[in-house]
């Protein structure tokens, strides 16, 4: 039986992507998908889109590789843009590339394909999430690829008949939950349990349809399996904490 596995936010770290996906034997009928943010702090960006690109693995865009967008707009960089991207974490990810610039452009072209979601009938897959009191033509990137709280703190779910699984806010900034968690809300799922963060380390993937929760650990080199329920806390409205 086939199996529909989603990513979190990698941010750079090629080594833990290959250890997870080891862990998770991949066989040949396998959907694998990512949630975006592939790139920027961690010390393996170049490889990461490398890999997603020459297995033409389904990815939706994050923030971080709209930084990068922004900052290479029109082949020309732009200085203030240029500036946010490397405040972000965007020097990892160029000293990734080793002077490369043939490479950068190749995969800047592919980063400009992604789409801001994607729809797998029963999933709704998108780096962010979606501003609840808009409808879907009315969503913009912002939203798509940026949104927290507006989203997180809706009462109800924005699709009757589909889960939106996310990345982007890392789930140990929700109240109360444990770095590692994953975290559910109305008819939502977030994913990205901080791989690059000191916290955490957490790098996860979600075996949707057997709903088990596959997870590696960064820098302690640690893999675990959970079933949903046991890895997932459920987060009833409230403030986030702030990343220090």
């Amino acid at each position: 039986m086939s199996r529909r596995i989603f990513v979190g936010d990698i941010h750079g770290h090629y080594a833990g992507l290959m250890t997870l996906l080891e862990k998770i034997a991949l066989n040949t009928d396998d959907q694998l998908y990512f949630v975006g943010d592939l790139i920027d702090r961690g010390p393996q960006s170049a490889e990461v889109v490398d890999y997603v690109i020459t297995h033409q693995h389904p990815c939706v865009l994050g923030n971080h590789e709209q930084l990068l967008l922004d900052a290479f707009a029109d082949d020309v960089l732009s200085g203030q843009a240029l500036h946010a991207w490397l405040y972000s974490g965007g020097q990892s990810t160029l000293s990734s590339y080793n002077d490369d610039a043939d490479l950068l452009m190749t995969h800047i072209e592919w980063l400009r394909s992604l789409p801001l979601y994607r729809d797998l009938g029963d999933i709704w897959l998108v780096h962010a999430g979606i501003n609840p009191s808009l409808s879907l033509a009315d969503q913009s990137i912002e939203e798509y690829c940026w949104i927290r709280d507006t989203f997180h703190n809706a009462p109800q779910p924005y699709f009757q008949d589909k889960l939106i699984v996310t990345g982007h806010t890392i789930t140990f900034t929700f109240p109360d939950i444990k770095p590692g968690q994953i975290v559910s809300g109305p008819g939502w799922l977030d994913i990205d349990t901080g791989a690059y963060h000191p916290k955490s380390g957490w790098l996860t993937g979600v075996d949707i349809d057997n709903e088990l929760v596959h997870q590696v650990n960064v820098f302690e080199s640690t893999h675990r399996v959970r079933s949903l329920e046991e890895a997932c806390s459920p987060f009833s409205g409230g403030r986030r904490r702030m990343m220090a």
